[in-house]
């Protein structure tokens, strides 16, 4: 059932079409809503906080948001339905309910997904946007549990499965190629084998898994990398960087095709001073949407977008919900020797999170 706001008389025509309702594309639609004809494409009637995916697979109710709350009266047209395909020459998308919307800016916003294993034995690989499943499963049949990656989702699941679920006699162990928190200061790092530790958890490093199939336990979370969602791109002829992101100016624009925006996890940005691309964060969908509609809203008075500026302060590590780690960063998002930790940390890690969302909801509120 399609889901459309009350337009406001005099509304602009000028057709601006979205994909994805995550943070990127959510934040984009809603600051644009007031100068274009915005219309939003994604199959979910919410939005979901993907940082919060640890804590549903440890039982957590529910990490989502219903995408009416944010776009009642705003005049911005959800469409609940999948894109399938996207036509750059007559500007238009089509969408598995056969639909065909035209567009004269396209912000491609469809984000990112954990790469997904490969296996040959039973499907027991669970990753961080199966957790309500991988909840379910700890629930009925707790046993080993092997979570495989040392990045920020890696730690994160790792110590909040360990927490709750150790209790019920579930053993956890996060496994690395590398060193667990490579990105993180050495204290940084320390500080999070000493709360593993502490939660009963066991850091094995040094080994590279190829697949679950490797890995010796009764369940195994997949946490080694996440992959953008370029799939529509490529079919459409987009340019991608080498990391198979989408190629991206300065302004967030596509190299190859100027009218499609990228912001978030799918858009090869750069950081300004930095030949390293951003970060797949929340901590950069939100400032990338932000420039995005700016771009966007520049482009509509008739001037030029203005290049991204952009620089990180600080990594927001959930160790459970008692203990966390910040672990502040210079612009280019590399590890300063500053921490912040223990309840204090988790509770800054808690008031980010809520205060991304509440950022998306004051943007809709300010219509």
């Amino acid at each position: 059932m399609k889901t459309t706001s009350h337009r406001r008389p005099g509304h602009p025509t000028h057709r601006v079409l979205v994909l994805g309702a995550g943070y990127a594309g959510l934040i984009t639609a809603l600051r644009v809503g007031p100068h274009a004809r915005v219309t939003l494409v994604d199959p979910a009637d919410h939005f979901t906080e993907r940082v919060r995916f640890h804590e549903k697979a440890a039982g957590r109710p529910d990490v989502t948001h219903p995408l009416s709350a944010f776009l009642h009266r705003t005049g911005i047209e959800h469409i609940p339905a999948r894109a399938t395909a996207i036509d750059t020459t007559a500007r238009q998308v089509t969408t598995d309910d056969g639909r065909r919307l035209p567009y004269d800016r396209l912000v491609y916003a469809l984000g990112s997904r954990t790469a997904p294993p490969t296996t040959t034995g039973e499907p027991r690989a669970y990753t961080a946007e199966t957790a309500g499943a991988l909840h379910l499963r700890l629930r009925d049949r707790p046993g080993s549990v092997a979570v495989v990656g040392g990045g920020l989702t890696g730690i994160e699941m790792a110590a909040e499965l360990a927490e709750t679920h150790r209790p019920l006699g579930t053993r956890v162990r996060l496994l690395t190629g590398g060193r667990v928190g490579a990105g993180l200061s050495p204290r940084g790092a320390a500080h999070v084998h000493r709360v593993l530790q502490q939660r009963g958890a066991r850091v094995e490093e040094g080994r590279r898994y190829a697949t679950p199939d490797e890995v010796d336990a009764d369940i195994v979370v997949w946490a080694t990398s996440f992959v953008p969602n370029t799939e529509l791109a490529v079919s459409a002829g987009l340019a991608l960087a080498p990391s198979g992101r989408i190629a991206v100016d300065t302004s967030l624009r596509s190299t190859s095709h100027p009218e499609v925006y990228v912001p978030g996890d799918a858009g090869a940005a750069a950081h300004p001073d930095a030949a390293t691309e951003l970060r797949m964060a929340c901590a950069t969908a939100l400032p990338t949407g932000t420039h995005t509609a700016d771009s966007i809203i520049r482009e509509l008075r008739g001037e030029e977008p203005e290049p991204l500026a952009f620089g990180y302060r600080f990594q927001c590590v959930s160790l459970g919900r008692k203990e966390g780690l910040i672990q502040f960063v210079h612009p280019d998002d590399s590890p300063r020797d500053r921490l912040l930790t223990g309840r204090a940390a988790a509770t800054f890690k808690e008031l980010v999170v809520r205060g991304a969302t509440w950022y998306i909801r004051r943007s809709a509120k300010r219509l």
